[in-house]
């Protein structure tokens, strides 16, 4: 599958501190601005927010 500049690659990092990330597409059209969600972190085993590290 071949890469798409509307559809880029991006890491969330976790906000806990513990160094967790995610890898996820985004549609820059949609969300031009930095992503963030709220998805579970093992190393703390909660779920905390996630933002788009660039």
């Amino acid at each position: 599958m071949a890469r798409n500049e509307l559809r880029p690659v991006v890491r969330l990092k976790s906000a806990a501190g513990t160094g967790h990330t995610y890898v996820t597409t985004k549609n820059r059209r949609n969300d031009p601005d930095r992503m963030t969600l709220r998805k579970y972190d093992p190393i703390v085993r909660r779920h905390v927010t996630y933002r788009e590290e660039r």
